[in-house]
C-alpha cells in the first residue's frame, strides 16, 4: 500500500468568476479525508492594499470553510536577498486579513515561501530562520501557522534543521527529474518523507496517476501535473487523475 500524502496546490489563477476554482472546490468536497494545502497569490504576495480584491475576498472563505483545507499566503524571499523587514511585512499583510472582522473567512493558516536557497551560509540560515519565527509568532497566522519553504532541490541540512515545517526539495519537470544528476543530489541529500515535498510538470497525462503513487514514497507533499507552460494558471485535463491517485 502507497503511504498516505497530501496536495499542495499552487493557486496562482485568478477567481475572475465563483466558478473558476470549480475543479478544487469539486476535488475538495470528493476527498474529504484528503488534506489540502492550498497556496494563495493574489499578487506575488499579499499585495499592497489592507484586503485583496473582491474576488479573492469572495472565494477564499470557500477554501477556508473545508476541513480539509489549509490556506497558505505565498511570499518570495529572492533567494534571501530581499529585505527581511519587507518579507515580514508581507508576512504581516497576510495576517491583517484575518483581523477584518466584516470579511470573515480570510485568515490563513500558514505561509508559502518561495525562492528560498538551498546551498548553505550562516547569513541565510539567520534570514529563514527569522522568517519562519516571524510567522510562528504572528497572531495573525492562523491555525498551526504552517511554515512552507520551496526550495526547487534538496538544500543543504544547515537550512533544513530546525527549517520549516515541508520543504519543497524538487519542482521539476518529469524529464528533468528522471536525470541522473537530480537522482543523484536526491540521494545525497536525503531528508524526512513527512516533511518533503514534490511539485513535478509536464508528466505525460497517461502516466499522472501510476507516477503519482510512486511519488508517494518520496514524499508526503505532492502537486503532479501533465501542464508544461504556465503549469499553475490552470488545473490541466490531468487534475482529476493526480488528486485520485493521491486519495487511494
Amino acid at each position: 500500500m502507497d503511504p498516505e500524502a497530501k496536495l499542495i496546490v499552487p493557486l496562482y489563477i485568478y477567481p475572475m468568476t465563483g466558478k473558476t476554482w470549480q475543479p478544487l472546490y469539486g476535488a475538495i468536497a470528493e476527498f474529504p479525508e484528503l488534506e489540502f494545502l492550498v497556496i494563495v497569490n493574489p499578487d506575488s504576495g499579499p499585495g499592497s492594499n489592507p484586503l485583496p480584491s473582491p474576488d479573492y475576498v469572495r472565494e477564499i472563505p470557500k477554501l477556508n470553510a473545508s476541513a480539509n483545507v489549509v490556506t497558505l499566503g505565498y511570499i518570495r524571499v529572492h533567494y534571501c536577498d530581499k529585505p527581511l523587514r519587507e518579507v515580514c511585512a508581507e508576512v504581516d499583510a497576510y495576517a491583517g486579513w484575518a483581523g477584518h472582522l466584516e470579511r470573515a473567512g480570510l485568515g490563513m493558516r500558514g505561509v508559502f515561501v518561495d525562492e528560498t536557497p538551498n546551498h548553505y551560509s550562516p547569513e541565510r540560515a539567520s534570514y529563514l530562520d527569522a522568517v519562519r519565527q516571524h510567522i510562528k509568532a504572528s497572531p495573525g497566522i492562523v491555525g498551526d501557522k504552517l511554515v512552507v519553504y520551496n526550495f526547487g532541490t534538496p538544500p543543504d541540512a544547515g537550512l533544513a534543521d530546525p527549517g520549516p515545517d515541508v520543504l519543497i526539495t524538487c519542482e521539476e519537470p518529469h524529464d528533468r527529474y528522471r536525470d541522473a544528476e537530480v537522482q543523484q543530489r536526491l540521494k545525497e541529500y536525503p531528508h524526512d518523507r513527512a516533511r518533503s515535498g514534490f511539485i513535478i510538470s509536464a508528466v505525460p497525462r497517461e502516466q499522472v496517476a501510476p507516477f503519482t503513487r510512486a511519488l508517494r514514497h518520496r514524499g508526503a507533499y505532492l502537486f503532479v501535473t501533465d501542464l508544461v507552460h504556465n503549469i499553475y494558471e490552470s488545473f490541466g485535463s490531468s487534475w482529476p487523475a493526480f488528486v485520485a491517485a493521491v486519495a487511494t
